[in-house]
């Protein structure tokens, strides 16, 4: 059976290779009207405007002619793309101090956002991407705002873009909220730097204007500041302690001058 069903397939091939040969083709004629017809095609675009989620790009429309001349190009701009999952971005934010976050870029938003919808769920407490962690949290907007923030609003947020015609989910990002108290711990990267630091790292960055303006305040923090006490203090000990040693070798010069009389 095997070898009837393999001598079928084998003269089967020739004839589709062959039949191609056998039938002849008429001619087509394109008709004149046709031929005069003008393409508007895109011909130049640019890449997403984002990585990841909802965003737009700019396309090159123009109108092709027979002769392949581009004539009457304009500027297109259309929703685009890549990647709807956008991973997990972690924020520290200090006890008492407002804060917001948003689920959707300002071009976004700009842009038909009356077409879409964000849902959010929260994981309360954790740092998360586990998505049997999360629960449902009201939140009609696309952005979340804390003012004042509080120790409770620390977890991870989960945001979903969803088209409102079809609920197709075109963006998910995670939010991971860590809130500390102020008096545990100081942000202030720069504050903790010494003045070498300061200004090896503004070197690095080219901020020479940045640089001199420190370099001033630095100066207006030696005279006013407690850098100007702890030299007052060490200059009054310096004069304080060279007339010690002045009494100290008049009182051993007196010494010396009566025991020579004796």
């Amino acid at each position: 059976m095997k070898t009837l069903g393999n001598s079928h397939i084998l003269g089967i091939l020739p004839c589709a290779f062959y039949l191609p040969l056998v039938v002849s083709f008429e001619k087509v004629t394109i008709p004149a009207e046709l031929k005069s017809v003008v393409a508007k095609i895109a011909v130049n675009t640019t890449s997403c405007s984002v990585t990841c989620g909802l965003g737009f790009k700019l396309e090159e429309m123009c109108e092709i002619t027979p002769a392949g001349e581009r004539r009457n190009c304009t500027l297109h701009r259309s929703d685009c793309l890549t990647s709807w999952v956008c991973g997990l971005l972690l924020f520290t934010i200090p006890v008492g101090k407002p804060f917001q976050f948003s689920c959707m870029t300002s071009d976004a938003v700009g842009f038909s956002s009356r077409a879409y919808s964000c849902r959010w769920r929260l994981a309360q407490g954790l740092i998360t991407t586990n998505n049997v962690l999360f629960k449902p949290f009201k939140n009609p907007n696309s952005v979340i705002r804390f003012s004042p923030t509080r120790e409770s609003d620390a977890g991870t947020y989960r945001c979903d873009v969803q088209l409102l015609k079809t609920f197709k989910v075109i963006k998910r990002v995670y939010f991971g909220v860590r809130v500390i108290r102020s008096d545990l711990v100081d942000l202030n990267f720069q504050k903790s730097l010494t003045w070498e630091q300061k200004l090896a790292a503004n070197e690095v960055e080219g901020n020479t204007e940045n640089s001199t303006h420190e370099e001033v305040q630095e100066q207006q923090h030696f005279w006013q500041g407690e850098l100007f006490y702890e030299c007052l203090v060490g200059v009054g000990s310096g004069v304080i302690g060279g007339i010690l040693v002045s009494m100290a070798l008049c009182f051993l010069q007196k010494i010396l001058r009566r025991r020579a009389a004796e």
